[in-house]
């Protein structure tokens, strides 16, 4: 069994200073933490895969295919393949479970 405590990855995505944390990666699907600090600028651009986003905490919006939906703890958001796709007017560190299936091309 693989299981996952939220406080350690983001201790684990703190030490790598890295937004993104790739946690789990099987041929089917990827799951990592991303976090987004308030006033942060999201730079990622159309991934190959689909994707769900569920937001854990903060606050913001994000813009999928040019129509803007605020997001807050609790949002999921679906984002299929080559969409273009961004979070912004991020009021509250954005703190966020992603999903890629199949796993996220690197």
């Amino acid at each position: 069994m693989n299981a996952f405590d939220l406080a350690d990855l983001q201790a684990q995505q703190q030490t790598e200073q890295r937004p993104y944390l790739e946690f789990i990666r099987q041929s089917s699907m990827s799951v990592g933490l991303y976090v987004l600090p308030a006033g942060g600028v999201d730079r990622q651009k159309p991934h190959a895969q689909d994707e769900v986003y569920y937001v854990i905490n903060g606050r913001g919006l994000i813009n999928v295919a040019g129509e803007d939906r605020a997001v807050q703890s609790g949002s999921a958001v679906f984002v299929a393949a080559g969409i273009e796709h961004f979070f912004h007017f991020i009021d509250e560190d954005l703190t966020i479970l992603v999903m890629f299936a199949p796993a996220e091309s690197k």
